[in-house]
C-alpha cells in the first residue's frame, strides 16, 4: 500500500477545534434537540462513524508550520462532538479535494443520502452547481443519482415568495404543496390565499392542487367575462364581500353562484356576513382560524396525502409545466 492510499484509508484521531467547517455545506438548519440526542449518545458512545476532511499544512507568520483540517462531511456529528464536550473525533483524511465544486458535491450528496437536508437548502445547493461551477440540470443530477426533472423541478422551488420558501424549510408546509402554489406565480393574491389556507386550514396536497385547477379554469373564464363585464364586477363584488372564492356561472336561463368553504363554521360566517353585508377579507377569515389550529397542530409530512407511487412518479416529470397540469 502507498503511503497516499494508506492516508485516504486509515482512520486518524483529530482535535474538533482544528476541524475547519466546510463552507460549501449546503445545510443551514440543525434542529437543536436531535443535535443534543447525538451528543448524549457520542459522550456514551462515542463517534462511531468518522468524519471526512482534508488536511492542509498552514505557514505561519514566524515561518514555523501548523496543520489545519477542512470539514468535507459529518457536520452533524462535529457540532455533536463538541456540545458532548469531546475533544477528539476520528477522521478519514481525503486528499486531492482541494476542488471547491467537489467539496460542495460531496456536501449535497451526504445530506441527500442521509435524508438530512431540506427542500430549501437542497434547491439552493443545485443552484449554485449551476450558478458557481456552470453545471447542467441533467449534469448536477447525475452527481447526485437523481434524474434532470427532480433536479429542474427542486431549483423552481426557488421562484416561491420568500415567506413560502422559510414556511417550507421549517416544515410547515409539505414540499407537495409548492406545486400548486408555483402554478399561481402570475396571480400572487390568489397565491397568497392558498399559501394561508395550507398554513392554517392544513389544506391538503390533493386539496391544493384541486383548489389551483379552479382557478385555473378561472383564467379560461376570463373570455366569457370580457364580453360581459357586469358579470366579472359582480363575481369580483361577491368575493370581496364575502371573503371567499365565488363563481358565477351563466346558464340559458339564469345560471348560479358557487361559494367556497372549508368547514361550518365558515358556512356560518359566509351566512353571517350575507345578512349583515360587512365586508370580510380572506385573509382575515383565515387568520380567525389560525389560533385554533396552533392548538391542533397537524404536522406538514401529514398532509401530503398522495401516494408513493404518485411521489415517485412527479419527482422525475416536469410538474410545474402548464401543459401538464390538467384542468
Amino acid at each position: 500500500m502507498s503511503p497516499q492510499q494508506f492516508v485516504n484509508n486509515a482512520v486518524f484521531w483529530v482535535e474538533v477545534e482544528k476541524i475547519k467547517p466546510n463552507p460549501y455545506q449546503p445545510r443551514r438548519d440543525f434542529d437543536e434537540s436531535k443535535l443534543q440526542e447525538l451528543a448524549d449518545s457520542i459522550r456514551m458512545y462515542g463517534v462511531l462513524q468518522p468524519l471526512v476532511v482534508t488536511r492542509k499544512e498552514v505557514t505561519r507568520d514566524d515561518g514555523s508550520l501548523f496543520v489545519e483540517y477542512e470539514l468535507i462531511s459529518g457536520e452533524r456529528r462535529l457540532r455533536a462532538s463538541k456540545l458532548a464536550g469531546i475533544r477528539e473525533v476520528p477522521v478519514l483524511i481525503r486528499q486531492g479535494e482541494e476542488n471547491d465544486r467537489e467539496k460542495l458535491e460531496l456536501a449535497i450528496i451526504e445530506n441527500l443520502q442521509r435524508e438530512d437536508i431540506n427542500a430549501v437548502d437542497r434547491a439552493r445547493a443545485f443552484q449554485r452547481l449551476v450558478l458557481e461551477f456552470g453545471l447542467k440540470h441533467s449534469e448536477v443530477g447525475k452527481k447526485v443519482g437523481k434524474s434532470r426533472e427532480y433536479v429542474s423541478n427542486t431549483l423552481r422551488i426557488l421562484d416561491l415568495p420568500d415567506e413560502m420558501l422559510t414556511a417550507l424549510a421549517e416544515g410547515k408546509i409539505n414540499e407537495g404543496h409548492t406545486r400548486p402554489l408555483l402554478m399561481l406565480s402570475d396571480r400572487p393574491q390568489e397565491q397568497q390565499t392558498l399559501f394561508k389556507e395550507i398554513l392554517y386550514k392544513r389544506v391538503t396536497v390533493r386539496e391544493a392542487e384541486a383548489q389551483a385547477r379552479r382557478i385555473a379554469v378561472e383564467r379560461a373564464r376570463k373570455k366569457e367575462f370580457a364580453t360581459d363585464p357586469e358579470l366579472s364586477a359582480l363575481e369580483e363584488k361577491l368575493r370581496e364581500s364575502l371573503g371567499t372564492r365565488v363563481k358565477i356561472e351563466r346558464g340559458e336561463s339564469g345560471g348560479k353562484i358557487m361559494i367556497d368553504f372549508f368547514s361550518n363554521d365558515d358556512l356560518r360566517t359566509i351566512l353571517s356576513l350575507m345578512e349583515s353585508n360587512k365586508p370580510k377579507s380572506p385573509t382575515e377569515m383565515l387568520d380567525r382560524h389560525a389560533e385554533a389550529q396552533k392548538a391542533a397542530e397537524i404536522p406538514s409530512a401529514v398532509l401530503d396525502d398522495r401516494t408513493k407511487v404518485e411521489k415517485e412518479t412527479e419527482e422525475n416529470t416536469e410538474l410545474y409545466s402548464v401543459r401538464n397540469f390538467t384542468v
